[in-house]
């Protein structure tokens, strides 16, 4: 083989062998993007009322969780799946307060259902709901 044709043969496998390279880098990335998109999406954001004694909770896309029962600040890391989240233990003040009811710091998971979440407790016995902010 002459010189020439050895050169052209190199740069025509280079060229394929780049070409391939950045269609793998591309859906690399494509991958990579993907992996960012939380599988919970419709459980992110803010959930109850704003109003003082008012149930309310704040979810985002890692699972932390922080809100109020009405009357105890909470906070916590749960884990989603899909459009439920499993709470962790969660850490609460502990004021007293007359006239509340702190259902919301004895959940133990909710479902997304529509701009509705429904709250659980460990039985599984639904104990409240919060619409979606």
């Amino acid at each position: 083989m002459t010189q020439t044709i050895r050169r052209a043969r190199a740069r025509l496998l280079g060229a394929d062998l780049l070409g391939g390279g950045l269609v793998a880098v591309a859906a690399l990335a494509l991958l990579a993007g993907c992996a960012g998109t939380p599988s919970g999406a419709a459980l992110v954001g803010t959930w109850g009322s704003t109003a003082a004694s008012q149930p309310n909770l704040t979810i985002e896309n890692d699972g932390a969780f922080s809100g109020t029962d009405g009357c105890n600040r909470l906070t916590g890391k749960g884990s989603i799946d899909g459009d439920t989240i499993t709470f962790g233990p969660i850490a609460s003040t502990m004021m007293a307060c007359t006239g509340v009811d702190e259902w919301l710091g004895k959940a133990s998971s909710g479902t997304a259902k529509g701009s509705t979440l429904v709250v659980y407790d460990i039985n599984g016995s639904q104990i409240g709901t919060l619409d979606k902010k």
